[in-house]
């Protein structure tokens, strides 16, 4: 086994095992706030608690689908099942969305409404939620930029995080100023936090599940710079798609300008793979050489 491989798969496991603490952590921390919701009668901590539960959910299934992700591919599945990570990411902002547009509508008429609300409860619940929450940050603090799985995930205790200080500093206004409407005010301000926050997360997972060309990646720049090399005519029928949010894949079809023998192209395609490489970050590349052979051989196709 290669040092590479071996610290693979360390890091896998290690991901694994601090996504496992961080979503039963937050479980906890749902069950004890939902109490301590119906306790102080604030539906910001019950709001705050919703949004755990979605996100206890969301992170069982970031969890389980990086299992899934780090599972050896099969002549079945010859890719494994590292999309799997994607579509995850997807249903999380989705699941996450429509949390959001619940709790804007509680919000909405408890504004309308205002009920007496425990400031101190809610002020010691949110507390302990707090300091739960950071620890479960901490988890997945250092795994945030591996893949787009985790940071959906990492997000997710980011915004309980953030509500959960809200929910702190508006139970403090609460308890000495009695001022109700505070709770579903601080309710549609973590939501819009939120409702940012998984919009990109599901535009890049969008975007990978169409097999769209990644954001970062230029074909035009990349046509170009290869037909510079010298033993290159034209490229076409180009494509470039992400398997994952960390693996991207180029395939293209290369005319050559002289018919060369197979055992010939081996030196342009080392080239071609340096320079793809070196230049766009590309290293699982699919390339079919040409001489005069294709009669449509326009870039995309």
């Amino acid at each position: 086994m290669s040092h590479h491989h071996g610290h693979h798969i360390h890091t896998n496991g290690k991901i694994g095992k601090n996504l496992l603490l961080a979503t039963l952590l937050n479980f906890i921390i749902t069950l004890f706030e939902i109490a301590g919701g119906i306790l102080s009668n604030s539906f910001a901590l019950i709001s705050d608690a919703i949004h755990n539960l979605g996100d206890t959910v969301s992170m069982a299934l970031a969890y389980f689908s990086h299992r899934l992700s780090t599972r050896v591919a099969t002549t079945k599945q010859t890719y494994g099942f590292k999309r799997v990570e994607i579509i995850a990411a997807f249903l999380n902002g989705i699941s996450m969305l429509v949390i959001v547009l619940y709790i804007f509508k509680e919000a909405w008429e408890r504004i309308q409404n205002p009920e007496p609300i425990h400031g101190l409860t809610m002020i010691i619940v949110a507390t302990i939620g707090l300091i739960a929450n950071l620890l479960a940050v901490s988890f997945l603090q250092h795994h945030r930029k591996e893949n787009l799985n985790v940071r959906a995930a990492y997000l997710h205790l980011i915004g309980d995080t953030l509500s959960s200080v809200l929910v702190v500093i508006g139970g403090i206004f609460i308890y000495r100023y009695r001022i109700f409407w505070l709770d579903p005010v601080l309710t549609f301000i973590i939501g819009i936090y939120i409702l940012k926050e998984t919009f990109s997360i599901i535009r890049q997972a969008y975007l990978i599940l169409l097999q769209a060309t990644p954001p970062e990646i230029d074909l035009n720049k990349i046509k170009k710079t290869l037909e510079n090399l010298p033993d290159i005519e034209n490229i076409h029928h180009v494509h470039a798609w992400k398997l994952n949010d960390n693996n991207i894949h180029f395939e293209c079809h290369i005319d050559l300008k002289h018919d060369c023998r197979i055992s010939e192209t081996e030196n342009i395609l080392n080239q071609v793979k340096l320079v793809l490489k070196q230049d766009f970050n590309i290293e699982h590349t699919t390339i079919q050489f040409e001489f005069n052979c294709c009669e449509n051989k326009a870039m995309i196709y």
